[in-house]
């Protein structure tokens, strides 16, 4: 195991010694040399994603980041502060960027599959942590997929304060790795949302995705064997003179600075009565976990178009409609429950942020359930 990344770390050596006698840890595949290198080498992708907040540590074994900062952050806009803490991965899609030596994303959607779980609760991300396991240490590599990280968490708003690089020679193939991230945000306890807050007549917002995002990509990779497809190759059917392999490694989008913002322009008015990160499962798999008992979404999927690489792999594989919407997002990657009366405000909102955003549903009376309808299929 490697060292937690630390703010400044030194790995100069004026001598070398002697090698010891015996069996050592280089033996068994694992370099510590190499590891004190590789976390000398990136600092200034953590410094970069520091304010105000992180407190530096020289040399600790854990990073620090300040709570009660009284300039803005809980003096100011905070009562009654909980935390909010989520942990998720990037899945298979690492070996799609492993098979294409390309790894300067795949960081980005680590961030992002953490920091848009945290935001659905109504929180700002503060912190996170990454954790990389590798058969062995590429310098290259592993600064490749920190500096993805390093991005990801500059367009979430949130400090990369450490983390962890593990050698396993003997649980991952030459050239594999694994990735895994941690999130910490904050909110106020009266603004977190609540699926009790969810009322007939509000009105659903579909937010778009960049693609297939960090989901399904079991799936997609199986795909690519059966219909023999090259990642290298571009296919008129995707619409783009980009390769497949490059569509496919297009990194999930990061939600949390827009709805961030969105949710500081209604300091008082509780206008987000739901939110919904769309990954495994689809729609009706995450939107549903939105509402209460009392009430459904009815989803209208002629609301928006479904990007060309999901007709694509699924023309590709023979998968049917049904499986295809329970797998991926389909173009909707995050989705808000809005009060009628301020739709408009809202998308406004997130338009101006950047964001592509349809009116994709309505909340009726029901039984928590999301129900579909105008399928393609």
């Amino acid at each position: 195991m490697h060292p937690t990344y630390r703010p400044v770390m030194s790995t100069t050596r004026t001598r070398s010694k002697p090698r010891p006698k015996g069996l050592t840890y280089a033996d068994s595949g694992v370099s510590i040399e190499a590891g004190d290198k590789f976390v000398g080498s990136i600092g200034s992708l953590l410094r970069r994603t520091h304010g105000q907040r992180v407190i530096d540590n020289p040399g600790g074994f854990a990073g620090l980041l300040r709570l009660d900062y009284n300039e803005q952050l809980f003096k100011h806009n905070y009562k009654d502060p909980v935390l909010v803490a989520c942990a998720d991965g990037v899945g298979t899609k690492v070996h799609l960027a492993i098979e294409m030596n390309k790894h300067d994303t795949v960081g980005i959607d680590l961030v992002a599959m953490n920091v848009n779980d945290l935001v659905v609760q109504g929180a700002e991300p503060l912190l996170f942590l990454d954790y990389i396991a590798v058969n062995a240490v590429d310098q290259d590599v592993l600064y490749d997929i920190v500096k993805g990280i390093s991005d990801g968490c500059k367009l979430a708003g949130c400090a990369l304060i450490g983390g962890e690089t593990a050698e396993m020679n003997d649980l991952y193939k030459p050239k594999d790795y694994d990735l895994a991230g941690f999130s910490v945000g904050v909110v106020e306890l009266k603004k977190a949302t609540n699926p009790l807050r969810v009322e007939p007549g509000d009105v659903v917002l579909g937010i778009e995705s960049s693609g297939v995002h960090s989901n399904g990509y079991s799936l997609v990779r199986k795909v690519l064997k059966h219909a023999k497809l090259k990642l290298d190759k571009t296919y008129p059917e995707l619409g783009t003179d980009r390769t497949l392999g490059e569509v496919l490694l297009e990194p999930t989008r990061i939600y949390a600075g827009p709805i961030v913002k969105l949710l500081r322009a209604y300091k008082v008015k509780k206008v987000i009565s739901g939110m919904a990160h769309i990954t495994g499962g689809g729609m009706e798999g995450n939107l549903n976990r939105a509402l209460n008992d009392q009430v459904d979404a009815v989803v209208d999927e002629s609301s928006w178009e479904v990007p060309a690489i999901f007709r694509f792999l699924q023309k590709h594989g023979d998968i049917e409609e049904a499986e295809m919407r329970r797998v991926f997002n389909m173009g909707i990657g995050y989705t808000l429950i809005v009060r009628p009366s301020f739709v408009e405000g809202v998308k406004a909102k997130l338009e101006k942020s950047g964001e592509k955003v349809h009116v994709i549903g309505t909340i009726t009376k029901g039984k928590g359930r999301v129900r579909v309808k105008n399928r393609t299929k």
